[in-house]
């Protein structure tokens, strides 16, 4: 299964970038994984509906119509490592050829990207910077192969 990571904007704080570029290396070990940062759009006039509009119209484009779209969203499930872990066995176990994770940008996503979604991932109740929820997401990507494979990274 192919695993890409689809950010709104750039992450522009050098040491989140430092710590998503570790995370991404390691992860490599375990999945094919795509990191993409798409196109951040100007908000110059643009209402925070248009906004997600536009944004929207990016990630969907993005898309193919097989594609395993999920969403990183204040109203998802929170899941602990562990129950990420299995969720992520059963979609490699269920023939997901091509997992989307996405991460919006600062106001959400548009209903079009709601509607085209299978699930919402939630990490926390906690508001993180979208920059910072990259690095989490990795991280908790990797963990998640540790532990299927029953290595030492993870300590319960």
């Amino acid at each position: 299964m192919k695993i890409t990571i689809l950010c709104i904007g750039k992450t522009l704080s050098p040491f989140l970038k430092e710590g998503t570029g570790h995370y991404l290396k390691r992860l490599s070990y375990y999945a094919k994984t795509e990191y993409r940062e798409l196109p951040d759009i100007t908000s110059k006039g643009l209402s925070p509906e248009q906004l997600k509009e536009k944004e929207g119209e990016v990630i969907l484009k993005y898309l193919k119509p097989d594609d395993t779209l999920v969403l990183l969203d204040d109203k998802g499930k929170n899941l602990s490592s562990e129950e990420l872990a299995n969720w992520l066995q059963k979609k490699m176990n269920g023939s997901v050829r091509h997992l989307v994770l996405a991460v919006g940008g600062a106001f959400g996503f548009s209903p079009k990207v709601y509607e085209r979604a299978e699930a919402l991932l939630s990490f926390s109740k906690m508001t993180f910077s979208h920059e910072m929820i990259r690095l989490i997401l990795v991280e908790q990507l990797y963990r998640a192969h540790t532990i299927l494979k029953g290595e030492k990274y993870h300590h319960p």
